[in-house]
Order: structure tokens, then C-alpha cells, then sequence
């Protein structure tokens, strides 16, 4: 069974992130996708990356015929808010240090309601975001295994068909994720994801993309719209469970 998105109406009320329907209503009814920024301790979210979520938002509803916030927030890690939705985006540069307690149990929370996690490291280069991120995630599930996920995985063709991962940086090819229960409940992406997205005023883009410029742009941009899907109707694909409106605007290959 999946939960239902809006305008979909899509993945219906129990389908998405094949979770029980019990499990979907916790998370609200509204069900548009909504790329919210999670804050631990006394981070908070300002700089060059604000304009992402945003513009993820305005790239699925562009592209695909999902809804989505066209003017996402934020969340604490241990606010109750933070069980109100599935998604949320954990992202920084450095060492965000331990979490707290209240944010672990919050965490934890979120996860066990079938919640999905990305972790986006915005300084790939030195890596102490996503290093200590797994170290911290490691507390809230203490039996959740990293692995990585590649073309194999149906967040990689859940809308388009892609080869590898992509973001401001190249990166590695594959991602890094936790798998409970078949379904990818935290995403590892050490490509500053958000960093590729961001755009100011005028479509003008703050930051550069290495090596690839701005195809590699689109590519990231194309990976976002693939989590958004798997985040409103996971497995979709491999259940057979179809939205021919869904895919109406899907581009050729």
C-alpha cells in the first residue's frame, strides 16, 4: 500500500515508500513533495544553497506531473513537525557535531514512520560533513549498514534512466545508502547536490559545476526529480504499480 500525493493522486493513499497505510497517514494528508532542510543543534540554513530547495520544487512540478512546495522550509531534528512529512534533507560543510539526544529519538522516529533521509555533503572535497553525518546516523540506527547504490537501484530509474550520480562536484559514481525493510530509508550523496541547484534571481547559478559544466547541471537536476519520485511513490517501478499521467512528460532519453 502507498500514500497518496496530491495531485497524482497518484501513488494512492498507501503506496508510497511501500509502507502500511496506517504508516502514510502519519505523515499528513497533503502529501506534495517537500524538500525541507533538517537542522541539528544551532545550525542554520542561509547562503548560497538556500535557493535549492526551491528550485527542486520548481523542477519536478516543471518536469513531471507531481506536486510539490514551491517554497520549501525548514525543520528541527527534534521538532514534532519533523514526523509531519517523509522527506528531509540533511546538509553542511563541516562536522555538525553529536547530535542531541531529542534529536536522535526524533530522528529515529522519523525513520521507523518510513521517512526518507538524504544527506547531501556540500564540501565532498573534505568530506567531514558526510563522515561525521554517518557517524551520527549511526547512533539513531544503530543496525543500519551502508552500502552503495547504483544503476541497479530504482531511485536511479525512477523517472529518468541514469548511469551514476551527479551533483556539483562528480563525485563517486554511485551513492552510499541504509536499506531497512527493501526500501532506501537514507541517502548518502557526497556530489553537493543542492550545490548544482542552487539558482539566484535571473536563472543565474552561484555555483560552478566540475567537471562537467552544465550538463552535468541537468544531470543533477535529473537525479533530484528521480529522489522526489521515490520519495511519492518509491518502488513504483519495480512493483508495477504505473502513473501513465505521471510519465506523460517524460523527456526521450
Amino acid at each position: 500500500m502507498a500514500r497518496p500525493t496530491l495531485a497524482l493522486v497518484a501513488c494512492v493513499a498507501a503506496l508510497a515508500l511501500g509502507v502500511p497505510e496506517r504508516r502514510a497517514r502519519a505523515f499528513g494528508e497533503q502529501g506534495a513533495f517537500h524538500p525541507r532542510i533538517m537542522l541539528a543543534g544551532t545550525a542554520q540554513w542561509r547562503g548560497v544553497r538556500a535557493t535549492a530547495p526551491a528550485r527542486w520544487s520548481a523542477e519536478l512540478v516543471r518536469r513531471t506531473s507531481a506536486p510539490a512546495r514551491l517554497s520549501p522550509g525548514a525543520v528541527r531534528a527534534d521538532a514534532p513537525e519533523l514526523l509531519a512529512e517523509p522527506f528531509a534533507v540533511w546538509t553542511g560543510t563541516t562536522d555538525p557535531g553529536p547530535l542531541a539526544a531529542s534529536e536522535i529519538l526524533g530522528l529515529r522516529r522519523f525513520l521507523a514512520l518510513g521517512g526518507v533521509l538524504l544527506v547531501d555533503d556540500a564540501d565532498p572535497d573534505t568530506g567531514a560533513f558526510g563522515r561525521a553525518a554517518k557517524r551520527e546516523l549511526a547512533r539513531v540506527l544503530p543496525d543500519g549498514s551502508i552500502i552503495e547504490i547504483g544503476s541497479e537501484n530504482v531511485i536511479f530509474r525512477s523517472f529518468y534512466v541514469l548511469g551514476r550520480a551527479f551533483g556539483r562536484v562528480a563525485g563517486r559514481p554511485k551513492l552510499e545508502a541504509i536499506v531497512r525493510g527493501g526500501l532506501v530509508q537514507v541517502i548518502f550523496s557526497g556530489h553537493d547536490l543542492l550545490g548544482a541547484l542552487a539558482e539566484q534571481p535571473g536563472g543565474v547559478h552561484p555555483l560552478e559545476v566540475v567537471p562537467g559544466g552544465e550538463r552535468q547541471r541537468e544531470l543533477a537536476a535529473r537525479l533530484a526529480v528521480n529522489i522526489a519520485m521515490y520519495v511519492l511513490c518509491t518502488n513504483y517501478k519495480d512493483d508495477q504499480v504505473h502513473a501513465p499521467h505521471l510519465m506523460r512528460r517524460r523527456p526521450a532519453q
